[in-house]
């Protein structure tokens, strides 16, 4: 008896983690709210990333012109994916293609939609294997 409560609490524990950590293939990044005053870097790999978001300062439900510089550039595609989502929620799918402009300049128009919770914080990432999916965590303002 006392072993089937072990058991029993040992794969509710197990189950639990498994959920936890499913799914969760993207990296998280520090909240990082200085995009509503400027474009923001991160590093990926050999590469240097930066990400501007325009008109600012960064609010939902308006239309945002999302810019993307990458640099070394060499063996990109001529388009991106930018994914926005919001850490630890499920919203549904909000993805923006983002067009090579010129030179290591790739650039699309999406919205960023208001949360129903209230809560702001969203998630952008490029969804690139070759990038190493870097992620952008800031949030909007009302």
């Amino acid at each position: 008896m006392v072993l089937q409560r072990q058991i029993k609490g040992f794969t509710t524990l197990a189950l639990f983690a498994c959920m936890m950590t499913a799914g969760s293939t993207l990296h998280a990044t520090a909240v990082d709210n200085s995009i509503h005053e400027k474009a923001c870097t991160v590093t990926a790999g050999q590469r240097t990333v930066t990400l501007n978001i325009e008109p600012k300062p960064v609010k939902h439900m308006k239309e945002l012109t999302f810019s993307v510089t990458v640099t070394p550039c060499d063996k990109l595609p001529e388009t991106l994916l930018l994914d926005l989502s919001m850490p630890g929620m499920q919203m549904g799918k909000n993805q923006v293609t983002l067009v090579k402009k010129s030179g290591c300049l790739y650039e699309g128009k999406g919205i960023i939609v208001r949360c129903m919770s209230g809560r702001t914080l969203w998630q952008a990432t490029i969804l690139s294997d070759t990038l190493n999916n870097p992620a952008f965590t800031f949030n909007v303002r009302e």
